[in-house]
């Protein structure tokens, strides 16, 4: 991203339970594809393996990953810790996000703890990496060396909200931007042309693999943040093959989102054997 080149990430979930085959099966798998893969973090408050102990392993396998950090199971002192262990294990990706909440998760009456929002994490980060000690005035062991990014939704629909917030998490830090799954290049253009650019932070376009119609419409129904217009679904439901028309229209989003922002971050859930060939259908040069 700071060179200025063309950048693609994709995304995977930690397993339920401990044996992390399948997960770096997947990381190996995409290793020759991607610059890097983004562990999620109990993404819509479902509980799985820690995002920082499948980053290490995945690290260990030659495999560059992207931590993703939520405030909403840790308090100040839980984050700082883990930032701290991330930056001692190679972790230096990171992706700071306030958390889904946790009613929409499989432990509704779970407590969040939410001391910290994203914002307030990055600038956390920012202190760390400036050697700042959280308590007294310098770190005594050194500084830390984290490279920051932070989630966006160019679909929201307070346009003005949204290129305020954007703003505070550039000032606070933010050196990128991954956006949640856009289907409208241009709703995409905008952002970048007036929210993204003018801050001169760099964009991660969110393409996300749609399986069938009934999927799509589930998604919108579920995943906070999700807008899959009608025009898609109406598309996957006329299709006779509709997996293959998702995979075609994901193709379709990262050739074109590739004009618009300098990367995309892919998502697959269930399917990330499938990313391979949405990239090679996408033609990249």
């Amino acid at each position: 991203l700071e060179s200025g080149k063309v950048t693609i990430t994709a995304e995977i979930m930690p397993p339920r339970g401990s044996n992390t085959n399948i997960s770096l099966e997947k990381g190996k798998m995409l290793r020759e594809y991607v610059h890097a893969i983004n562990v999620t973090d109990c993404s819509r408050a479902i509980v799985r393996m820690s995002s920082l102990a499948l980053c290490v392993l995945l690290k260990e396998n030659g495999i560059e990953p992207i931590l993703q950090m939520s405030c909403r199971d840790r308090n100040r002192i839980g984050i700082q810790a883990d930032l701290l262990g991330a930056d001692a294990l190679g972790i230096k990706n990171l992706l700071c996000l306030t958390g889904d909440p946790v009613r929409i998760g499989d432990q509704p009456t779970a407590k969040p703890v939410n001391e910290f929002d994203s914002i307030k994490l990055l600038e956390q980060v920012r202190e760390l990496n400036n050697g700042k000690d959280p308590v007294n005035d310098e770190l005594p062991d050194g500084a830390t060396n984290l490279f920051t990014g932070a989630a966006a939704d160019p679909n929201c629909r307070g346009f003005d909200g949204l290129r305020r917030r954007i703003e505070r998490k550039k000032n606070a830090g933010a050196s990128f931007l991954q956006t949640q799954m856009i289907m409208d290049p241009k709703i995409l253009e905008r952002f970048c042309k007036e929210i993204a650019n003018p801050l001169d932070i760099k964009v991660l376009a969110g393409v996300f693999l749609l399986k069938s119609a009934k999927n799509a419409q589930f998604i919108n129904r579920v995943v906070p943040g999700a807008s899959i217009p009608e025009s898609i679904i109406s598309r996957m439901e006329n299709s006779k093959n509709p997996f293959d028309e998702g995979i075609k229209i994901a193709s379709e989003q990262i050739k074109q989102f590739l004009g618009l922002a300098q990367g995309v971050h892919i998502m697959a859930v269930k399917a990330e054997e499938y990313i391979p060939e949405l990239i090679n259908r996408a033609d990249i040069n």
